[in-house]
């Protein structure tokens, strides 16, 4: 904490704004492009108060008017430079932005598709949302409302400043003796508003979060009547978030009347001496009296503008920096195998394999068990035993501590792992269907799956009629997790999808623990045709859904204690298959 710390109190990170130029390389010539426009708009604003000043000094004083048109032409000609330069800063340097943040979130979404899923059981989805949309475009303001605006108002000063030290020091002197004072102002003001601004992207994360989790589980809100507390809490970070940008409304209050006063002084006195001394001394013109007059607000309120465009640079830098932050995270499976899987027979080899989500708290203790190709092997147990992050681990979701698994005879860290989850299918209890049509989920957009072959898959295994009775048969919307749908179907839905991959190991990992017996039924054909032939785990607490099985495993916190077929395990005297049997048995008799 304390390396990191005073790179956080920077106004301006020099370190993250060159990684951030790393995506402007694409894009060279329209950045030069958007410079040079810059460079020209400050040239030819401050070149018009001193054709003003020539045109007044050398025409209206002297009341010699031959020439007169010629200086209005050319500060309309420079006005008409400024203008047009203008229009191609403000459109290139906004297209500049979006694309180099086109590039950034994309970037990031290819790194968070291939993070480990201990990553998403970590993170907040509202707070990665926020990272992936809002933060972005805050970063492309950077670029579009921020940098270029702050550099083309800096030069515009520069030139005003020096155009003022040109034509009269003295008056010029007295503007820039206001300067100091304005740039402290500034300072103090850049300061307080990055404070301000990190507050307020805190307080945008966490509403988004509360907001996007709410939503989703408004039914369990709903019949848990959590109505009143859920609206209290949120009125609280809503609260929280208001203070913070309250915050930033606050000191730009303040700062903009401090410069307001400060022009306004400034605008008097060089009015009062350069009035005198045109007058008593007459060393000052009425032309450049009336120049400065001009040029002050103009050297002024690029000042008022810059701070109020340094907001955008540091709400877009402290973006940068979280997005940057998890660019940053090293949270990937290893993916250094170089072994293409194809068509694999189905052998299965789990070898003293321990595994932990959390640092010595193991969940699996050494299990070992074989599966041969074709088999079908039911897992059962207690609620936390391990049987889901056996599939998890077949899947390389999460990487184990020690041992080894296998699939024919591979071990599946030397397998790519495209290639290893290409050949696995799983059916999930909690189906996820996207807010698409059915199609479109079962196919998952893969090129080389057809509707033909979806709807010949789908007769296979007995639910095409199921599908065709709803409005527009496959290409209906289910909306968004599926909806529309229920709990049976999205699990039809979910089968029709793993044997339409034609996969070697196919997983059911509670498929049937929620559903009516109309879809039970339904599911159990389709159970028997996808799995004919093809290695399988069945994951299930209903016993009477796996007493076919080739093998059942058994196990309890972490280990197996018991292996056989559905007979051979009700043979053991107290054994805990047999007593777990009986108790669902007696269960279903006393029903």
């Amino acid at each position: 904490m304390t390396e990191t710390k005073p790179e956080k109190e920077k106004l301006f990170n020099v370190s993250l704004f060159k990684r951030l130029l790393v995506f402007l390389k694409p894009y060279k010539r329209v950045f030069f492009g958007v410079l040079l426009s810059v460079v020209l708009v400050a040239g030819a604003t401050a070149l018009r108060p001193y054709i003003l000043k020539i045109a007044i000094d050398e025409h209206i004083v002297t009341k010699e008017f031959d020439g007169f048109l010629f200086y209005i032409m050319l500060m309309g000609a420079l006005l008409l430079v400024a203008t047009i330069c203008q229009l191609v800063f403000i459109y290139f340097s906004g297209w500049l932005g979006q694309s180099m943040v086109k590039d950034v979130r994309v970037k990031l979404f290819e790194h968070m598709l291939n993070f480990k899923m201990k990553y998403f059981d970590n993170s907040s989805v509202g707070v990665l949302i926020t990272r992936s949309v809002t933060d972005m475009e805050r970063i492309a303001d950077i670029f579009g409302q921020g940098l270029f605006t702050i550099f083309r108002d800096l030069l515009t000063m520069l030139v005003l400043a020096a155009m003022m030290l040109f034509m009269n020091w003295k008056l010029a002197l007295i503007v820039l003796i206001m300067m100091p004072v304005m740039f402290y102002a500034t300072k103090l003001f850049q300061k307080y508003m990055k404070k301000a601004f990190e507050e307020v992207r805190t307080e945008i994360s966490n509403l988004n979060s509360f907001v996007q989790e709410r939503v989703t589980g408004m039914k369990i809100l709903q019949l848990f009547t959590r109505e009143d507390t859920e609206y209290k809490n949120f009125k609280d970070i809503n609260g929280r978030h208001k203070k913070g940008w309250l915050k930033t409304v606050w000191y730009n209050s303040i700062f903009f009347a401090v410069v307001e006063v400060l022009s306004s002084v400034t605008l008097g006195l060089v009015v009062w001496y350069g009035g005198l001394d045109a007058v008593l001394n007459e060393t000052s013109s009425l032309g450049e009296l009336t120049s400065f007059v001009m040029m002050i607000p103009m050297l002024f309120r690029p000042l008022r503008q810059i701070a109020d465009q340094f907001n955008t640079l540091q709400m877009g830098m402290v973006a940068a920096k979280r997005v940057f932050s998890i660019l940053d995270t090293d949270s990937r499976i290893d993916n250094d195998g170089e072994t293409e899987l194809s068509r694999l027979k189905g052998d299965i080899a789990f070898k003293n394999v321990h595994f932990s989500y959390v640092e010595d708290e193991d969940v699996l203790k050494g299990i070992s068990f074989d599966v041969k190709a074709g088999e079908t092997v039911a897992i059962v147990g207690a609620t936390g035993a391990g049987k889901s992050t056996i599939i998890n681990l077949l899947n390389r979701f999460y990487e184990i501590n020690k041992g080894t698994i296998c699939v024919d005879g591979i071990n599946i860290e030397e397998a790519t792992l495209s290639s290893l989850r290409q050949e696995i299918a799983v059916v999930l209890q909690d189906v996820f269907l996207f807010a698409d049509t059915i199609l479109s989920n079962i196919t998952l957009n893969h090129p080389e799956i057809s509707e033909e072959q979806v709807v010949n898959a789908a007769k296979q295994i007995g639910i095409h009629d199921f599908i065709m009775s709803l409005p527009n048969g496959y290409h209906y919307n289910v909306k968004e997790r599926g909806v529309m749908l229920s709990s049976g179907q999205r699990q039809l839905i979910s089968f029709l999808r793993a044997y339409v991959t034609n996969p070697s190991i196919l997983v059911l990992d509670e498929a049937t623990s929620s559903v009516d017996s109309y879809s039970e039924q339904l599911i159990q054909d389709a159970t028997d045709k996808i799995t004919e032939g093809r290695t399988s785990i069945v994951i299930a607490h209903r016993l009477a859904t796996i007493q076919k099985a080739d093998k059942i495993i058994v196990m309890d916190a972490g280990e197996i204690v018991e292996q056989g077929t559905h007979e051979e395990l009700l043979k053991q005297e107290d054994g805990y298959y047999k007593n777990l049997y009986e108790v669902q048995f007696l269960k279903k008799e006393v029903a």
